[in-house]
């Protein structure tokens, strides 16, 4: 099989700094590790490959520096690592990254062989929209597999995958055909420690960086700002509220006089809600 993660280095989200004008995400100068959601596709990934044999592609879309993400994925044990990276691509919103990473797949299934499964997290901590493998599997016209939380089984004779998805009324079976994209739910199993045979392999392997004519990339309309219609119109931390909570002494009290005395402080701070609850007839 021939596997394909998407993963992305992230700013560590604790140090996270934003440009003031472009309303971008500042890099430089912020630590940065590999997206932890990606973690849990990358080791399915791995999961997948010791079952059925083949090879594992890891792919990130990023500056110069995201080589260090690279090569870790390479340290956990991936084949070989595909770096996307061209100034063409800075300020790239989800829909402009998910054009480029979908082209950057196409051509790694002319240079390497077509991908079976594309692996990716469920979303990133840096926008937490889950929107970029959605739209790498609309480009590719790929089966998508969200949220999943198991792999039951793959029959590659029937190119058919079975899998559990997690949804808000429960679990999910699902059977869908070959190739798919497939977006691993977190905690679902725990990124192995690489060997060190792949240490010293890491340490030595070329990344392969890709610019967007590498890529087969020929519409650069679409990619980064000019590809981007999402724009962010201000960011700002929240302003902290200048009234403190108010905390109830529960001791030795029971619970119908706790409730009691949080009723009366809600109609102390709020004394026009009294008056509605009463015209209502509800108080």
């Amino acid at each position: 099989m021939h596997i394909v993660v998407c993963i992305k280095q992230v700013p560590d989200s604790a140090q996270i700094r934003v440009h003031p004008i472009t309303n971008t995400i500042m890099r430089q100068g912020v630590p940065t590790i590999i997206n932890p959601y990606d973690l849990f596709a990358l080791e399915e990934a791995f999961k997948v490959r010791d079952c059925h044999g083949g090879a594992v592609t890891v792919l990130t879309m990023g500056p110069p520096m995201a080589e260090q993400a690279m090569r870790k994925a390479l340290t956990y044990g991936a084949d070989r690592a595909i770096l996307l990276t061209d100034r063409h691509f800075a300020g790239s919103d989800t829909l402009a990254t998910s054009f480029a990473i979908s082209q950057a797949i196409a051509k790694i299934g002319d240079s390497f062989g077509a991908p079976d499964i594309v692996f990716t997290g469920k979303q990133t901590i840096d926008g937490d929209t889950a929107q970029v493998g959605p739209g790498i599997a609309k480009r590719l016209d790929l089966q998508q597999l969200t949220y999943i939380t198991k792999i039951a089984s793959i029959d590659l004779h029937a190119r058919e995958i079975t899998v559990e998805r997690r949804s808000e009324g429960g679990t999910q079976m699902l059977k869908s055909k070959l190739p798919c994209l497939i977006t691993m739910l977190e905690g679902v199993n725990t990124i192995r420690r690489g060997s060190l045979d792949d240490a010293l392999r890491a340490a030595r392997s070329p990344i392969l960086k890709w610019s967007a004519a590498d890529a087969g990339i020929e519409e650069l309309a679409n990619c980064g700002l000019r590809g981007s219609p999402t724009v962010v119109k201000r960011v700002f931390a929240p302003t902290p509220r200048a009234q403190k909570a108010t905390q109830i002494d529960t001791t030795d009290k029971t619970v119908g006089h706790v409730a009691d005395e949080v009723v009366a402080s809600i109609f102390t701070n709020q004394p026009a809600l009294e008056g509605e609850l009463s015209s209502d007839g509800s108080a």
